[in-house]
C-alpha cells in the first residue's frame, strides 16, 4: 500500500460503532460496581487495559473509579511499562495494588522448573493469593475474543468456582445481557468489559480517543534474534543462544506482557492512525505473532485459565 493511499484509506475507515462499544463497555463496568462488594480492575498498563481504564474514567469520573487496580508482576515486565502503569493510575487517583510473583516463590507457592522458566503462568497462583487477600469477588480484566480459541469460548462474565477455576461446560448463559451474578462463598466472578472488541476496534478507539501509551507500541530500533519464526528481543533475560546472529530491527509490540515470552513485530508505524492500517492487513492475531508461551498445548490458554489464568 502506497503512502497516499493510506491517509486516504483512514479517512473512509468508519469508526461509528465505537459508540456502541464504549456504551456496553461502560454499561458492564457500572454493572460490576452494582453487582458485587468487592471488584478490581486488572491494570497491567498495556493498550485494553488502558482502554478500559478510559472507559472506567468516562463511566465514575477521575478519581471516582470505585474499584482499585490490581496488577499481578512477574518480575520480569518491560520497565517502560510499569512506569506508565503507576503514572497512569496516579493522574487518575486510583488506588494500584501490585502484588508480585516473586513474593509467592519466596513463600513456595510458586517453585520454578528451572532458573530461566517463564514466570507468565505463575501468575495465577500469585491473582489467587491477592484475590484470598483482599475477599475480591469480581476481577475485571481486558481480554478480548480475537484474542485467542479459549478466551473466545468464555462469557463476558465468567464465573470461576471456590478453586479460581473456569468449567468451559458449566458457563451460565448471557441472553437478552442479562448476567447473573449469584455467587457462593469462596467463588468470585472474571469479567471482560471489552470482550467485544477487535485488536482494530482498540487502535480505533486509541486514536479517536488520543489515548497515550507505552512508547513500545510504537515504532523503535531494537536488537533481536530471530527464532522459530518470531522476533525475540535481546536483554538480561533474553540473551542470545549459541548460534544465533544478533539483528538490529525496526519493531513494535502489538502486546505487552513478560518480556522472556513476548516478542516484537517488524513495523514502520509510529502513531496509532498508522497502526490502524497496519491492523487492517493483518492475518495472525496479536498472540499467535508475538506470544512465545501460547506457542506449546503444554501452556495453552484454555488449560491455564481452568488453573486460574486471567
Amino acid at each position: 500500500m502506497n503512502a497516499r493511499a493510506e491517509p486516504q484509506l483512514l479517512n473512509t475507515l468508519s469508526n461509528s460503532h465505537l459508540d456502541a462499544l464504549e456504551e456496553e463497555t461502560i454499561f458492564i463496568l457500572r454493572e460490576v460496581a452494582a453487582a458485587f462488594e468487592r471488584p478490581a480492575l486488572l491494570f497491567s498498563g498495556g493498550k485494553d487495559s488502558l482502554v478500559m481504564l478510559k472507559c472506567a474514567e468516562k463511566a465514575f469520573g477521575a478519581g471516582r473509579i470505585p474499584y482499585p487496580l490490581l496488577m499481578i508482576d512477574t518480575g520480569h515486565n518491560f520497565p517502560e511499562v510499569t512506569a506508565f502503569r503507576d503514572l497512569r493510575a496516579q493522574e487518575l487517583g486510583a488506588e494500584l495494588i501490585v502484588r508480585h510473583v516473586e513474593d509467592s516463590m519466596k513463600r513456595g507457592t510458586v517453585r520454578l522448573a528451572h532458573a530461566d522458566e517463564p514466570r507468565n503462568a505463575h501468575q495465577s497462583v500469585t491473582l489467587l493469593e491477592a484475590i484470598e487477600e483482599f475477599r475480591f469477588d469480581a476481577l475485571i480484566g481486558g481480554a478480548r475474543r480475537d484474542e485467542e480459541k479459549a478466551r473466545a469460548k468464555e462469557r463476558i462474565f465468567s464465573h470461576r468456582d471456590s478453586f479460581g477455576q473456569w468449567q468451559p461446560k458449566a458457563q451460565r448463559p448471557e441472553l437478552w445481557t442479562l448476567f447473573n451474578t449469584r455467587l457462593q462463598p469462596g467463588e468470585h466472578f472474571r469479567v471482560f468489559p471489552i470482550s467485544n472488541w477487535t485488536e482494530l476496534d482498540v487502535w480505533q478507539y486509541i486514536e479517536r480517543e488520543q489515548i497515550a501509551l507505552p512508547s513500545l507500541y510504537y515504532t523503535h530500533s531494537r536488537q533481536i534474534v530471530e527464532r522459530k519464526g518470531l522476533l525475540v528481543p535481546v536483554s538480561e533475560l533474553t540473551p542470545p543462544r549459541a548460534g544465533e546472529t544478533v539483528l538490529e530491527k525496526t519493531v513494535r509490540f502489538r502486546t505487552l506482557g513478560d518480556i522472556t515470552c513476548t516478542c516484537p513485530v517488524e513495523s514502520p508505524a509510529a502513531t496509532a492512525a498508522e497502526i490502524v492500517i497496519e491492523t487492517l492487513t493483518a492475518d495472525v492475531s496479536e498472540r499467535g505473532a508475538t506470544r512465545m508461551d501460547d506457542k506449546t498445548s503444554e501452556a495453552s490458554m484454555e488449560k491455564r485459565k481452568k488453573d486460574g489464568y486471567f
